[in-house]
Protein backbone atom coordinates (compact mmCIF):
# COMPACT_ATOMS: atom_id res chain seq x y z
CA UNK A 1 0.00 0.00 0.00
CA UNK A 2 1.13 3.28 -0.96
CA UNK A 3 1.17 5.41 2.51
CA UNK A 4 0.08 9.04 0.67
CA UNK A 5 0.29 10.82 3.97
CA UNK A 6 4.53 10.67 3.85
CA UNK A 7 4.62 10.86 -0.46
CA UNK A 8 2.92 14.20 0.54
CA UNK A 9 5.09 15.33 3.08
CA UNK A 10 7.96 14.07 1.10
CA UNK A 11 6.93 16.24 -1.84
CA UNK A 12 6.63 19.07 0.68
CA UNK A 13 10.07 19.15 1.62
CA UNK A 14 11.31 18.38 -1.93
CA UNK A 15 9.43 21.69 -3.24
CA UNK A 16 10.94 23.81 -0.06
CA UNK A 17 14.33 22.48 -0.85
CA UNK A 18 16.84 25.13 -1.57
CA UNK A 19 18.62 23.17 -4.38
CA UNK A 20 14.97 21.94 -5.71
CA UNK A 21 14.36 25.62 -5.79
CA UNK A 22 17.50 26.42 -7.87
CA UNK A 23 17.34 23.95 -10.42
CA UNK A 24 14.38 24.95 -10.97
CA UNK A 25 15.58 28.58 -11.50
CA UNK A 26 18.53 26.93 -13.64
CA UNK A 27 15.41 25.27 -15.74
CA UNK A 28 14.12 28.57 -16.27
CA UNK A 29 17.01 30.44 -17.18
CA UNK A 30 17.45 27.79 -19.77
CA UNK A 31 14.50 27.67 -21.31
CA UNK A 32 14.70 31.19 -22.06
CA UNK A 33 18.14 30.88 -23.80
CA UNK A 34 16.31 27.74 -25.70
CA UNK A 35 13.89 30.98 -26.93
CA UNK A 36 16.49 33.04 -27.92
CA UNK A 37 18.94 29.91 -29.87
CA UNK A 38 15.97 29.35 -31.86
CA UNK A 39 15.90 32.87 -33.53
CA UNK A 40 19.54 31.99 -35.36
CA UNK A 41 20.13 30.09 -38.12
CA UNK A 42 21.14 26.39 -36.42
CA UNK A 43 22.67 23.37 -38.21
CA UNK A 44 20.19 20.42 -38.08
CA UNK A 45 21.86 18.77 -35.57
CA UNK A 46 21.68 21.85 -33.12
CA UNK A 47 18.26 22.02 -34.33
CA UNK A 48 17.31 18.40 -33.18
CA UNK A 49 19.63 19.04 -29.64
CA UNK A 50 17.11 22.56 -28.98
CA UNK A 51 13.86 20.47 -29.62
CA UNK A 52 14.98 17.76 -27.53
CA UNK A 53 16.02 19.90 -24.96
CA UNK A 54 12.75 21.84 -25.12
CA UNK A 55 10.81 18.86 -24.72
CA UNK A 56 12.82 17.74 -21.53
CA UNK A 57 12.32 21.24 -20.17
CA UNK A 58 8.59 21.20 -20.81
CA UNK A 59 8.32 17.66 -19.40
CA UNK A 60 10.16 18.66 -15.97
CA UNK A 61 7.64 21.91 -15.65
CA UNK A 62 4.78 19.34 -15.52
CA UNK A 63 6.50 16.93 -13.17
CA UNK A 64 7.85 20.00 -10.99
CA UNK A 65 4.00 21.36 -11.21
CA UNK A 66 2.92 17.80 -9.74
CA UNK A 67 5.50 17.97 -7.02
CA UNK A 68 3.94 21.52 -5.94
CA UNK A 69 0.51 20.28 -6.48
CA UNK A 70 0.88 16.85 -4.37
CA UNK A 71 2.78 19.00 -1.80
CA UNK A 72 0.47 21.04 -0.89
CA UNK A 73 -2.13 20.15 2.19
CA UNK A 74 -5.04 21.05 1.52
CA UNK A 75 -5.19 21.12 -2.52
CA UNK A 76 -7.89 23.79 -3.37
CA UNK A 77 -5.49 26.43 -1.22
CA UNK A 78 -3.07 25.38 -4.61
CA UNK A 79 -5.37 26.92 -6.64
CA UNK A 80 -6.27 30.17 -4.90
CA UNK A 81 -2.55 31.08 -5.26
CA UNK A 82 -2.63 33.03 -8.83
CA UNK A 83 1.03 32.57 -9.21
CA UNK A 84 0.58 28.61 -9.29
CA UNK A 85 -3.31 29.47 -11.88
CA UNK A 86 -0.48 30.95 -14.19
CA UNK A 87 1.93 28.25 -13.80
CA UNK A 88 -0.43 25.28 -14.44
CA UNK A 89 -1.40 27.68 -17.68
CA UNK A 90 1.38 28.19 -19.07
CA UNK A 91 3.04 24.38 -18.24
CA UNK A 92 -0.58 23.13 -20.19
CA UNK A 93 -0.23 24.67 -22.79
CA UNK A 94 3.06 24.35 -23.63
CA UNK A 95 2.04 20.56 -23.99
CA UNK A 96 -0.27 21.02 -26.81
CA UNK A 97 1.79 19.95 -30.25
CA UNK A 98 0.75 22.54 -32.37
CA UNK A 99 4.81 23.51 -33.51
CA UNK A 100 3.86 22.57 -37.09
CA UNK A 101 0.54 23.92 -37.15
CA UNK A 102 -0.80 27.37 -37.60
CA UNK A 103 -0.67 28.04 -34.15
CA UNK A 104 3.31 27.88 -34.18
CA UNK A 105 3.71 31.41 -33.24
CA UNK A 106 1.51 30.87 -30.42
CA UNK A 107 3.79 28.74 -29.27
CA UNK A 108 6.44 30.48 -29.19
CA UNK A 109 5.17 33.14 -27.48
CA UNK A 110 3.93 30.46 -24.65
CA UNK A 111 7.65 29.57 -24.04
CA UNK A 112 8.82 33.18 -23.92
CA UNK A 113 6.29 33.92 -21.27
CA UNK A 114 7.75 30.46 -19.33
CA UNK A 115 10.63 33.18 -18.05
CA UNK A 116 7.73 34.75 -16.14
CA UNK A 117 7.96 31.61 -14.07
CA UNK A 118 11.34 32.89 -12.53
CA UNK A 119 8.69 35.53 -10.63
CA UNK A 120 6.46 32.65 -9.19
CA UNK A 121 9.77 30.98 -7.74
CA UNK A 122 11.93 33.53 -6.48
CA UNK A 123 9.96 35.23 -3.67
CA UNK A 124 12.02 38.26 -3.67
CA UNK A 125 10.46 39.01 -7.18
CA UNK A 126 6.69 38.11 -6.09
CA UNK A 127 7.19 40.79 -3.33
CA UNK A 128 8.60 43.27 -5.94
CA UNK A 129 5.88 42.78 -8.02
CA UNK A 130 2.80 42.54 -5.82
CA UNK A 131 4.37 46.04 -4.20
CA UNK A 132 4.57 47.42 -7.88
CA UNK A 133 0.89 45.95 -8.16
CA UNK A 134 -0.49 47.71 -5.33
CA UNK A 135 1.17 50.93 -5.51
CA UNK A 136 -0.76 51.25 -8.58
CA UNK A 137 -4.08 53.00 -7.51
CA UNK A 138 -1.78 55.95 -6.17
CA UNK A 139 0.56 55.77 -9.04
CA UNK A 140 -2.89 56.47 -11.16
CA UNK A 141 -3.29 59.40 -9.42
CA UNK A 142 0.36 60.56 -10.66
CA UNK A 143 -0.20 59.62 -13.86
CA UNK A 144 -3.77 61.12 -14.36
CA UNK A 145 -1.85 64.88 -13.01
CA UNK A 146 1.07 64.03 -15.49
CA UNK A 147 -1.52 63.47 -18.54
CA UNK A 148 -2.93 66.55 -17.33
CA UNK A 149 0.91 68.59 -17.64
CA UNK A 150 1.30 66.89 -20.71
CA UNK A 151 -1.92 68.50 -22.71
CA UNK A 152 -1.55 71.32 -21.51
CA UNK A 153 2.25 71.77 -22.58
CA UNK A 154 1.07 70.15 -25.70
CA UNK A 155 -2.13 72.56 -26.35
CA UNK A 156 0.64 75.74 -25.63
CA UNK A 157 3.41 73.68 -27.83
CA UNK A 158 0.91 73.44 -30.61
CA UNK A 159 0.05 76.95 -30.33
CA UNK A 160 3.11 78.85 -30.67
CA UNK A 161 5.22 76.08 -32.24
CA UNK A 162 3.07 74.85 -34.99
CA UNK A 163 4.24 77.36 -38.14
CA UNK A 164 7.71 76.54 -36.78
CA UNK A 165 7.64 72.30 -37.51
CA UNK A 166 4.83 70.50 -38.49
CA UNK A 167 5.74 67.11 -38.10
CA UNK A 168 6.37 68.16 -34.17
CA UNK A 169 3.74 70.93 -33.47
CA UNK A 170 1.20 70.27 -36.21
CA UNK A 171 -1.72 68.89 -33.74
CA UNK A 172 -2.12 68.44 -30.20
CA UNK A 173 -1.45 64.51 -30.52
CA UNK A 174 2.02 65.22 -32.35
CA UNK A 175 2.77 67.53 -29.81
CA UNK A 176 2.49 65.00 -27.36
CA UNK A 177 4.26 62.71 -29.13
CA UNK A 178 7.12 65.32 -28.88
CA UNK A 179 6.93 66.24 -25.67
CA UNK A 180 7.42 62.18 -24.58
CA UNK A 181 11.07 63.19 -26.76
CA UNK A 182 11.98 65.41 -24.58
CA UNK A 183 10.60 64.36 -21.20
CA UNK A 184 13.03 61.13 -22.20
CA UNK A 185 15.81 63.46 -23.26
CA UNK A 186 16.35 62.11 -26.74
CA UNK A 187 17.75 64.60 -28.98
CA UNK A 188 15.44 67.45 -26.64
CA UNK A 189 18.02 70.09 -27.34
CA UNK A 190 17.45 70.11 -31.40
CA UNK A 191 13.97 70.63 -30.77
CA UNK A 192 14.07 73.69 -27.90
CA UNK A 193 17.11 75.39 -30.58
CA UNK A 194 14.72 75.18 -33.50
CA UNK A 195 12.13 76.95 -31.75
CA UNK A 196 14.34 79.45 -29.89
CA UNK A 197 15.39 80.76 -33.20
CA UNK A 198 11.87 82.33 -32.94
CA UNK A 199 11.01 82.54 -29.70
CA UNK A 200 14.61 83.41 -27.86
CA UNK A 201 12.43 82.22 -24.30
CA UNK A 202 11.31 79.79 -25.33
CA UNK A 203 13.89 77.71 -23.46
CA UNK A 204 11.56 78.22 -20.24
CA UNK A 205 8.46 76.24 -21.63
CA UNK A 206 11.14 73.30 -22.09
CA UNK A 207 12.56 73.82 -18.59
CA UNK A 208 9.69 73.87 -16.82
CA UNK A 209 8.39 70.95 -18.52
CA UNK A 210 11.26 69.19 -17.90
CA UNK A 211 11.04 70.25 -14.13
CA UNK A 212 7.45 69.06 -13.60
CA UNK A 213 7.65 65.58 -15.52
CA UNK A 214 11.30 64.10 -15.36
CA UNK A 215 12.76 65.39 -11.69
CA UNK A 216 9.38 65.67 -9.76
CA UNK A 217 6.72 63.52 -11.24
CA UNK A 218 9.44 60.97 -11.52
CA UNK A 219 10.13 60.93 -8.00
CA UNK A 220 6.88 60.75 -6.45
CA UNK A 221 6.38 57.56 -8.31
CA UNK A 222 9.75 56.15 -6.42
CA UNK A 223 8.68 57.55 -3.60
CA UNK A 224 5.25 56.08 -3.72
CA UNK A 225 6.85 52.61 -5.30
CA UNK A 226 9.36 52.69 -2.18
CA UNK A 227 6.54 53.35 0.76
CA UNK A 228 4.83 50.29 -0.52
CA UNK A 229 7.91 48.52 -0.86
CA UNK A 230 8.70 49.30 2.60
CA UNK A 231 4.80 48.49 3.57
CA UNK A 232 4.92 44.80 2.26
CA UNK A 233 8.58 43.84 3.83
CA UNK A 234 7.05 44.61 7.20
CA UNK A 235 4.41 42.59 6.44
CA UNK A 236 6.92 39.51 5.36
CA UNK A 237 8.63 40.09 8.94
CA UNK A 238 5.07 40.45 10.63
CA UNK A 239 4.10 36.61 8.73
CA UNK A 240 7.62 35.19 9.95
CA UNK A 241 7.17 36.58 13.51
CA UNK A 242 4.38 35.15 13.76
CA UNK A 243 5.46 31.85 12.00
CA UNK A 244 8.21 31.59 14.41
CA UNK A 245 5.73 32.05 17.48
CA UNK A 246 8.33 35.26 18.00
CA UNK A 247 6.16 37.42 20.44
CA UNK A 248 5.43 40.92 18.61
CA UNK A 249 4.95 44.54 20.58
CA UNK A 250 1.09 44.17 21.04
CA UNK A 251 1.83 40.88 23.05
CA UNK A 252 5.21 42.59 25.19
CA UNK A 253 2.85 45.16 25.94
CA UNK A 254 -0.49 43.29 26.98
CA UNK A 255 2.07 41.15 29.05
CA UNK A 256 3.13 44.16 30.95
CA UNK A 257 -0.74 45.05 31.45
CA UNK A 258 -1.02 41.58 33.24
CA UNK A 259 2.05 41.57 35.20
CA UNK A 260 1.11 45.39 36.82
CA UNK A 261 -2.34 43.88 37.50
CA UNK A 262 -0.51 41.06 39.23
CA UNK A 263 1.45 43.06 41.22
CA UNK A 264 -1.41 45.38 42.32
CA UNK A 265 -3.13 42.62 43.13
CA UNK A 266 -0.46 41.55 45.08
CA UNK A 267 0.38 44.51 46.89
CA UNK A 268 -3.37 44.87 48.13
CA UNK A 269 -4.97 48.24 49.22
CA UNK A 270 -2.91 51.04 50.42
Amino acid sequence: MIDFTRLQTNFTVLRSNKAFELFVVIVIISSALLVGAKTYELSPLAMSLVVWLDRFITFFFLVEIAIRFLGEENKKDFFRNPWNIFDTLIVTISLIPIDNTDMALVARLVRVFRVLRMVSVIPELRLLLNSLVKAMPQLGYVILLMFIIFYIYAAIGSTLFENINQDLWGDITISLLTLFRVMTFEDWTDVMYETMGVYPLSWIYYLTFIFFTAFAFLNMVIGIVVNVLDEEHAKVRKQAAIDAHEPTIADLQEQLVQIRALLEKQQGPK
